[in-house]
């Protein structure tokens, strides 16, 4: 067993439209974990993004990682942990800090406890939390995937896929387009955005759906402006959403005119996310942030080329980790994408 470890894990854009619940991008924003065995109890300080933002130990998502990969492994969460935790990654805004923060507690129990689970292990493991794949692989994978959960299922001639596991694979971000990411000031949950998705859709739309989602991925491979135009148009769960989004149409009609081939909700939103050419870039960023200024928002800006790696662990892990506080200190973790 390792006496300290230390990850770091990037933030993630997820869905582009109709690439619900199945597309992830990894992105330049970045939780980083230190976290030792120590004592009776469970501590994580938080600072950056997270700070602030307090909860009971039970349900912290590093804690939630950590225990994920103790019952893949089927070992006994240690009674003592102490973490500190420092993030860029915006909370609540639809950028992957929930799957951050569960792919770095398994990481780090892996590291610790020496569970032997490579990253398809990791990445089964947290996936039973978060309930859907993509921010979860993009975080341990990097760059632009597609992930679903597979069913048990036999085809002919072929192997056995096991219930409940994780087909990923990498998806090609075109070199002439970048992702524009516009994150706003106000925060909006997974749970809330979940809500307002009906439970059934009709076949007619369930069909358009797939199409669209055919669509975006041989657009992003081929920088296709037709199909990327139609595919961004979404059907799932954007028309749903979009209303819980101040200024949601401004943004994206501002986007497009200044060159974007389309703009949606990055995951659950608050956050927006539009797929530009690499030279308009600058010119979409400034005119999403404009749009949202117009209706009193204020937004940061700032790009992805799919080109962001998955979570490392970090070596030697930092000596600093504080030991662990009084009893009344509290415990805090990352919000939900």
């Amino acid at each position: 067993m390792s006496a300290t470890a230390a990850v770091r894990v990037p933030g993630s854009t997820s869905n582009l439209g109709p690439g619900f619940d199945c597309i992830g991008v990894a992105i330049d924003r970045w939780l980083t974990v230190s976290a030792r065995l120590e004592g009776a109890r469970i501590d994580v300080r938080r600072e950056g993004t997270l700070a602030g933002i307090d909860i009971p130990p039970e349900h912290d998502r590093l804690i939630a990682g950590f225990n994920a990969a103790c019952d893949a492994s089927r070992v006994t969460l240690p009674r003592g942990i102490a973490m500190r935790a420092t993030s860029e990654i915006p909370v609540s805004r639809g950028l992957g800090s929930s799957a951050a923060a569960l792919v770095a507690g398994a990481a780090l129990a892996n590291a610790l406890l020496d569970l032997e689970l490579d990253d398809d292990a990791i990445a089964d493991a947290c996936t039973l939390v978060e309930g859907h794949p993509d921010n979860v692989v993009a975080a341990i994978r990097g760059g632009a995937v597609l992930a679903l959960r597979t069913s048990e299922t036999t085809m002919a001639g072929g192997p056995r896929v096991p219930r409940g596991g994780i087909l990923a694979a990498p998806l090609t971000l075109h070199t002439s387009l970048t992702l524009v990411l516009a994150v706003p000031d106000f925060p909006l949950s997974t749970a809330e955005a979940r809500t307002a998705l009906p439970p059934l859709l009709t076949h007619s739309t369930a069909t358009a759906a797939a199409a669209r989602s055919a669509a975006l991925v041989c657009g992003l491979a081929t920088a296709d402006a037709r199909l990327l135009r139609t595919a961004l148009d979404d059907l799932l769960h954007v028309p749903y959403r979009r209303t819980l989004i101040i200024g949601y149409d401004a943004v994206t009609v501002a986007a497009i005119s200044a060159g974007a081939l389309g703009a949606t909700l990055s995951g659950a939103g608050s956050s927006m996310v539009a797929v530009v050419p690499r030279e308009r870039e600058t010119d979409v960023a400034r005119a999403m942030a404009e749009a949202w200024q117009r209706v009193g928002v204020q937004c940061e800006t700032f790009a992805a080329d799919g080109r962001t790696p998955g979570y490392r662990m970090v070596i030697p892990p930092d000596a600093t980790l504080p030991s662990a506080p009084p009893d009344n200190t509290r415990v805090t973790r990352p919000g939900h994408s």
